[in-house]
């Protein structure tokens, strides 16, 4: 029988990497489908998303908001700030007031990390680079400040930068709810039952690595940027976590009240209602 193809994209870092190790290596079995590992930067994934490039794909909760129409966001997956998530880190300590005097370089327009940072501040000065050079951009002062994903929220330190804002925390402080980041989302014209069949499986996947900690962790650290083992397992432990088998109630809930800020915030065009498969 031939097998469908079915294309996952997803950043090449750690959380992601780990997320979908069971896959990518077959450890799983798949059944009626060969998965096909896609990477990318998220804010590459976003504008993909738009054009439906991909059957699965990671992308910012921000950048779903643009692509409802095309893709459910899968119930697994999800990166959840607890409390901690995106920062603007710069040079020198700066009081939060001062923001819109800063030029700050962001790692992308469909970020979550934008969104959260919109809502806090909507005027905001930016410039898009990408989210691997805005450390040593803000290092070299060729911007203010800037936002910071990924790897960069365990090692902006190691630059002598300050932190401005943690956006999980302010959002935590602000709804009681942990910041929705990123999640998986599937293309609604691959039809109920392959959906079905889908989600169970990248539910699997990360099920699998859940258990196998260290083998998946062992294959994560290719991706990590810099980051020593054990830096490498709480940033994977930041992500991918129960949170990230199942959105749980209040998940689900932040992710709807975020999209719902970003569009009274006037970040985003459009009222969204989420669905999850």
């Amino acid at each position: 029988m031939t097998k469908q193809t079915i294309r996952v994209a997803h950043s090449p870092d750690s959380d992601d990497a780990f997320m979908f190790y069971a896959l990518a290596q077959k450890k799983i079995d798949t059944g009626n489908f060969e998965f096909v590992d896609e990477l990318s930067d998220i804010e590459t994934l976003n504008q993909a998303a738009r054009a439906g490039k991909y059957e699965i794909t990671a992308l910012s909760i921000h950048g779903y908001a643009y692509v409802a129409d095309r893709y459910a966001l899968l119930n697994s997956g999800a990166s959840m700030g607890e409390g901690y998530g995106p920062m603007v880190v710069a040079r020198e300590e700066v009081p939060l007031a001062k923001l819109p005097d800063l030029l700050v370089a962001i790692p992308g327009e469909r970020t979550s990390a934008f969104l959260a940072l919109k809502i806090v501040e909507p005027r905001i000065r930016y410039r898009v680079l990408p989210f691997d050079q805005i450390l040593e951009a803000v290092e070299a002062g060729q911007v203010d400040a800037g936002l910071i994903i990924h790897e960069g929220q365990l090692t902006y330190q190691n630059h002598e930068l300050k932190k401005v804002i943690d956006l999980g925390e302010w959002w935590m402080k602000e709804t009681g709810l942990p910041l929705p980041l990123g999640g998986n989302a599937i293309r609604r014209d691959l039809g109920p039952d392959a959906i079905r069949s889908l989600s169970t499986l990248l539910e699997q996947s990360i099920r699998f690595a859940l258990d196998h900690r260290g083998e998946a962790l062992r294959y994560a650290l290719g991706f990590g940027r810099g980051l020593d083992q054990e830096q490498a397992d709480r940033f994977v432990g930041m992500y991918v976590n129960e949170r990230t088998l199942d959105y749980g109630d209040d998940g689900r809930k932040a992710v709807q009240l975020f999209l719902d800020r970003g569009y009274e915030a006037g970040v985003i065009p459009n009222r969204v209602k989420v669905e999850f498969v």
